[in-house]
């Protein structure tokens, strides 16, 4: 059974909720942004009253459209900050959202739990050494540096599968890996690095991949994360974040509904609403 944090997720557990706390002012969804220590300690426990079983941390924003790279100084120290805060407010198991080595290691240095890499742990080379000496949990997410082509379900599940291998070779058991199919990350063009070149419509994308969860999702657990993004907004649109709490919820209990086992979202209330009755309805 897969345990990420000594929480079991997958299989008959329930659908597990992850809230996101971002600090880094140059994050998409300005709601999320906490720098303040007050607000952060408070976030934190809303988020855990609200029924949140993990915090996502991040300390640099990944919006493929947005240039928001930061040194690995500032990251660091935002996320030090931010876990000293939230371990001395809240027991919830603390995932760190980063794809860098140097940063991991720290972060691991400091007794998180769980990393999750964007890039499938494929953007910073040496990311499978750290991973290999401290065995984290770890949330594997669809990527590759290059621009890809072929059929979206198909092409996600090779790329995943290849992180798979790479974690496998750092001796990471299977049972502490979930995967993430990368909802908004898969682009025509960008201006991060952290994204996946396609020559495709990233919508359609987007689309399918969530109307196939359960064959991207094979053995493993699957996270989804469509809180506030892009492809919401498009169907819907809303060009402003904020203005896409509900079209998100809609398509988190749809992704519950087609096999998503944690749900990454920045609105925990709603989203456990939404998923208790989705889960109710699942044949």
């Amino acid at each position: 059974m897969t345990k990420i944090a000594n929480v079991g997720v997958g299989g008959k557990n329930p659908v597990r909720i992850m809230g996101i706390l971002n600090t880094s002012p140059e994050s998409f969804y300005k709601k999320s942004i906490h720098t303040i220590k007050n607000d952060v300690k408070n976030s934190v426990k809303q988020m855990e009253n609200d029924g949140a079983d993990f915090i996502d941390i991040g300390g640099m924003s990944t919006a493929p459209y947005l240039t928001t790279v930061v040194s690995e100084k500032i990251e660091t120290k935002r996320l030090l900050d931010a876990i000293k805060i939230v371990q001395n407010s809240s027991n919830l198991p603390i995932s760190i959202d980063t794809c860098r080595a140097n940063v991991a290691r720290i972060v691991l240095e400091q007794g998180i739990d769980i990393i999750n890499d964007i890039s499938g742990l494929k953007f910073d080379k040496k990311m499978k050494d750290v991973i290999s000496e401290f065995i984290p949990s770890l949330i594997l997410c669809a990527y590759d540096s290059k621009t890809v082509l072929g059929n979206d379900v198909t092409l996600t599940k090779k790329l995943l599968g290849d992180s798979l291998k790479i974690a496998e070779k750092s001796q990471i058991p299977s049972e502490k890996i979930v995967l993430d199919p990368a909802i908004g990350f898969f682009r025509k063009t960008g201006k991060g690095p952290l994204f996946t070149k396609i020559k495709t419509d990233w919508l359609k994308r987007d689309l399918s991949i969530i109307k196939n969860l359960k064959s991207i999702k094979q053995k493993f657990p699957l996270l989804v994360s469509v809180s506030n993004k892009s492809f919401v907004g498009e169907i819907i649109s809303k060009d402003n974040p904020s203005d896409r709490i509900f079209g998100s919820v809609a398509a988190e209990a749809i992704s519950v509904l087609n096999g998503a086992d944690i749900i990454r979202t920045h609105n925990v209330d709603a989203t456990k609403d939404a998923i208790t009755i989705a889960s109710k309805l699942i044949k």
